[in-house]
């Protein structure tokens, strides 16, 4: 049976399952995107998940792939997606978050956005993000995005607005990318899987030099196997069926990379039960931390500085037009950058100690704690001082940045809800290549453990008329 015949629309299916309806004709991609763009209308005041829609040229789009003779070539066949806006979309400006950081209108795709279009995705527009992306907390003067799980809350950063259009269905995939946990950080807030690829499996391209090498591309998504055909779609694969992996073993650690900061009850709960649905799957676990140095800690903070300092000196943009947090980030940055706090060998020999971590306790991955606490509350942070913001962050999401300066591949998925009923996560680190394992693992989750697709409420659909 199709899905149009138990919905009354398409909203809400997942990728692969209007992909497969679209190459059998069960349904026309323009009708797919039709019935999100509806859906975007209805919901997107509450959440401000975009910042601009494609309304016509995506229905345009979508009925260049209904006129393709080769559907069956399309693993994203009819498929909506959203772009996140630091990445070019051509036609549209690039916002990065802001309009004192905006660009022109893009004469050409990203190569990401190419590779989506390639694979038969219709974009639908572009999600907000916090100015250069710089924060956890995705709001700015014109709107604050909020999570679908409970509209009190921040729906993360910097890919929040991504993360936020998957939860309510606005759209079932979405591109974001990640330089400090900017998709991991918004998957787990919105209890959706997040893959940051190891380095150099999708190209980049971003900003002055990707943030020194940190930042990833890749998709938030409410299934499994919606994430493992966007990773292979970014990364120019044709897509790899999933095998549950056979016997691993798999470090466990709670320890915060964070001095003083840690993992509250509900995300150490969470860890557990990621444990218990480890040994149902035949996995081994075993306490596994890795010992944080001191000078990694520096040497992500500088660096977060100075790549925001990068990013405004290659966009020749006046940082008196910034928000006040990301003016004193910016001149944080090239003060970082003058004293020569920044150092490509502090981070490669991170790279190297994480990587031989792996074969130092014999594990094939390690499981930690997606967040130390929930989501913080939404709203404002934009007008908020530099010091309020870095609390907030550094407070509840400290567990991802390490992983970005490393390199490595690092996966969030959901495992259950915290007591006030927002979703709970885990994070599993591999070593590099590791992308399809831990999806593997993800799946081996999915399938003990479902969660909810969307947040309570969502998709609203209207009544069949």
């Amino acid at each position: 049976m199709a899905v149009q015949d138990i919905m009354p629309t398409w909203v809400g299916a997942t990728a692969k399952q209007i992909a497969r309806g679209v190459r059998r004709g069960d349904v026309t991609a323009t009708q797919v995107v039709a019935d999100h763009l509806d859906h975007i209308a209805r919901v997107d005041a509450d959440l401000a998940a975009f910042r601009t829609v494609r309304g016509g040229e995506a229905i345009t789009e979508a009925e260049k792939v209904d006129e393709q003779e080769d559907l069956a070539n399309l693993p994203l066949a009819g498929v909506p997606v959203a772009v996140k806006e630091n990445t070019p979309v051509a036609g549209l400006p690039t916002w990065n978050g802001s309009a004192a950081v905006r660009t022109p209108v893009a004469e050409a795709d990203h190569e990401v956005v190419r590779r989506l279009r390639g694979a038969g995705a219709v974009i639908l527009g572009v999600t907000r993000m916090p100015e250069l992306g710089l924060w956890g907390l995705t709001d700015d003067e014109t709107a604050v995005t909020r999570n679908p799980w409970d509209t009190r809350r921040t729906p993360g950063g910097s890919s929040g607005g991504a993360a936020a259009a998957v939860a309510a269905g606005l759209v079932p995939i979405a591109h974001g990318n990640d330089g400090l946990g900017s998709i991991r950080i918004p998957a787990a807030c919105c209890g959706l899987v997040g893959l940051k690829p190891g380095r150099g499996v999708v190209p980049c391209q971003l900003g002055a030099d990707d943030w020194f090498g940190l930042t990833e591309h890749g998709m938030l998504t409410s299934t499994v196997a919606d994430a493992a055909v966007g990773f292979s779609v970014l990364a120019g694969r044709r897509p790899d069926k999933l095998v549950p992996p056979q016997r691993l073993r798999v470090g466990v650690s709670l320890r915060s990379p964070v001095r003083g900061v840690h993992a509250d009850a509900p995300n150490r709960d969470a860890v557990a039960a990621a444990g218990r649905l480890l040994a149902g799957a035949g996995h081994d676990t075993v306490p596994a931390d890795p010992v944080y140095p001191t000078a990694l800690g520096l040497q992500g903070i500088a660096t977060w500085f100075a790549a925001a300092a990068a990013d405004v000196r290659a966009a020749g943009v006046d940082r008196r037009g910034l928000q006040r947090r990301s003016r004193r980030h910016v001149a944080l940055g090239e003060w970082a950058q003058r004293r020569g706090y920044v150092r490509e060998a502090d981070r490669a020999a991170w790279r190297e100690r994480s990587i031989g971590f792996f074969a130092d306790h014999s594990v094939d991955l390690l499981l930690t704690p997606a967040l130390a606490t929930a989501p913080p509350e939404a709203g404002g942070w934009s007008g908020r001082s530099w010091r309020a913001n870095m609390l907030a962050n550094v407070r509840y999401a400290p567990f991802a940045a390490p992983w970005n300066i490393a390199g490595l591949p690092a996966l969030v998925v959901p495992v259950g809800r915290r007591p006030d009923g927002l979703p709970v996560a885990v994070q599993l680190i591999g070593p590099p290549g590791s992308e399809l394992l831990l999806l593997g693992v993800a799946g081996q989750f999915e399938m003990q453990a479902p969660w909810s697709r969307h947040a309570p409420g969502y998709p609203r659909i209207p009544a069949p008329v």
